[in-house]
């Protein structure tokens, strides 16, 4: 069997795929690996034989297709994270990245370890499979040895586990010791962020004297109603709510939004009527439909003019798994599913506006996809001079995140969509993953299973360990009793691992913690990438015998 693998590169591969995939499903107290379990068989594969290799073409196109996915995806959050917050958050972001790099340069020589070890053990704490990539193309690039590439997967492979249970294990002792009020945090940044929430519709009956005969607008400039005025039904005539809108006695309004705010809302106006008309379809039809018209991705609602061209509106967006009620501002996206009220007559057209069509968002636009990586690759060869007469290249993994980042944040340059549908996006990205997780992990599972069996290893996990809760703990106190962060957010900003967001969003019952993880993710990437590879080179040239 080792010899068929041997002879076999790709079948190796699979094999590893495949199995690593099944074992990352299995839940473990209520946490799984998820595809990361495919490094660890890789490297069970890899201490097999050392003669099981894997070609370097796998990794690379990993690697690339990887890190451009999470670009694109992430582009607008990580520009308008320095709009929409400035720069303090951005700076505590910054500060508990850069620690444990002084921290592991300030203790390499007592531990007596390689630079190439010393950054591994940097990549494996923030569990950044980007940052790991990067180093091991420097390592390429520097016409470094096989040994330290292998040296820099081990400290990440050691450490990677305890960035997850370690930071798991912090985060259940400081909820025991810091009480939250997290139903209230989410109840005061409600209107803050995008949260996703059980959206559901009201029939509403006229009787408060307050709202009536006023203009919507000017009710609204008075109040925060976070809901979706649809339908108005006066007698036997049927419209759509709009600001000049004014209410009379007995009229019926369908509203959409959580069922905390139609309690609101119902309370202001009147009462829940007495038939429910939000399936009426006698006037107004209500459709989902595919956002896969390349034309409408990266325009916002108001922008579409649905109003006036077609007497419609949309009242839900659904970008995977997450609904949110639609706003003037809402930007589209290519593979966005919404809900449109509108004419009966008039749902052809809006058909044909947006597309609709499932099996076109299944497509990948290859020319921008090719043309963008190319642009990074080659973004990615130019030699960087840092002070000291040190030269580095942002390589296979940042040249291309940094293009994706910014043609991610322009969505569209004219007719060129840059953007990918959602799925299309999150399947080259777990696709790209793979072939890197699996790649790394079988050219360097000889040196793995070494490292366990000098010792060498078990100083790793310990080192690792200890950082790795120090950093949490000094994270979580600086960002909320300092900063004053949201603690929803801010278990989302320091969960830099799907496995500990889910146990974070598991201890709020609210998805903010998520917000807060999309808020870090571009960050944590970007500059992990650039810290590993400066400090690779700080070592080498500067701390190494």
């Amino acid at each position: 069997m080792i010899e068929l693998l041997q002879a076999n590169p790709l079948l190796l591969l699979f094999f590893v795929v495949a199995i690593g995939y099944l074992l990352g499903q299995i839940r473990i107290g209520g946490n799984s690996m998820g595809v990361a379990a495919v490094l660890f068989v890789g490297l069970a594969f890899g201490a097999l034989d050392p003669a099981l290799h894997m070609p370097q073409i796998v990794l690379d196109l990993g690697l690339v297709l990887f890190v451009y996915t999470i670009g694109l995806a992430n582009g607008p959050g990580f520009f308008s994270k320095f709009r929409r917050e400035g720069l303090r958050e951005v700076l505590f972001i910054i500060g508990i990245m850069t620690l444990p790099a002084l921290l592991l340069l300030g203790i390499h020589f007592a531990l007596d370890f390689t630079p190439a070890t010393t950054v591994g053990i940097f990549t494996g704490m923030s569990n950044n499979t980007p940052a790991l990539a990067s180093v091991l193309d420097l390592i390429g690039q520097r016409g470094g040895a096989e040994t330290a590439a292998s040296d820099a997967v081990v400290g990440f492979s050691v450490v990677y586990p305890l960035g997850v249970l370690g930071r798991m294990l912090v985060l259940a002792i400081v909820l025991r010791l810091w009480p939250v009020d997290f139903a209230a945090e989410a109840h005061r940044l409600r209107h803050q962020y995008p949260i996703a929430r059980n959206l559901q519709y009201r029939t509403i009956e006229i009787t408060q004297n307050g709202v009536m005969e006023r203009p919507l607008r000017q009710l609204r400039r008075e109040n925060e109603w976070d809901v979706l005025f649809g339908r108005l039904y006066r007698g036997n005539e049927t419209s759509l709510i709009s600001n000049d809108t004014q209410f009379l006695p007995c009229d019926r309004i369908i509203v959409a939004g959580t069922p905390e705010a139609l309690d609101e809302l119902e309370a202001a106006f009147g009462q829940r009527a007495a038939e429910d008309l939000r399936h009426d379809h006698n006037v107004y039809d209500s459709r989902r439909l595919f956002v896969s018209n390349p034309d409408i991705a990266g325009k916002s609602l108001a922008a579409l003019n649905l109003r006036e061209a077609y007497g419609a509106i949309v009242s839900h967006v659904r970008r995977g798994d997450v609904e949110l009620l639609a706003r003037g501002d809402t930007v589209l996206e290519w593979g966005d599913r919404i809900r449109v009220l509108a004419p009966r007559e008039e749902i052809p057209q809006l058909v044909a506006l947006f597309g609709d069509s499932f099996a076109q968002l299944s497509h990948v636009n290859l020319l921008t996809v090719g043309l963008g990586i190319a642009i990074g690759w080659l973004l990615g060869l130019i030699p960087i001079t840092l002070p000291g007469g040190i030269t580095l290249q942002l390589g296979l993994a940042g040249g291309p995140l940094l293009v994706a980042l910014v043609l991610g944040a322009l969505r569209r340059t004219g007719p060129i969509l840059w953007k990918m549908p959602y799925s299309a996006n999150l399947t080259l990205r777990q696709f790209g993953l793979i072939l890197l997780l699996a790649a790394v992990g079988v050219r360097s599972g000889t040196a793995f299973l070494n490292a366990f069996s000098s010792g060498a290893g078990w100083l790793i996990f310990g080192l690792g360990f200890g950082l790795i809760v120090m950093i949490t703990l000094l994270a979580l106190w600086l960002g909320h009793k300092l900063l004053r962060i949201p603690f929803s957010l801010l278990l989302g900003m320091i969960s830099p691992q799907p496995a500990v967001l889910d146990y974070a969003e598991d201890q709020a019952q609210n998805p903010l913690p998520g917000i807060g993880y999309t808020l870090m993710f571009p960050f944590a990437i970007i500059i992990n990438v650039i810290l590993a590879q400066v400090l690779l080179i700080v070592l080498q040239n500067y701390f190494s015998g």
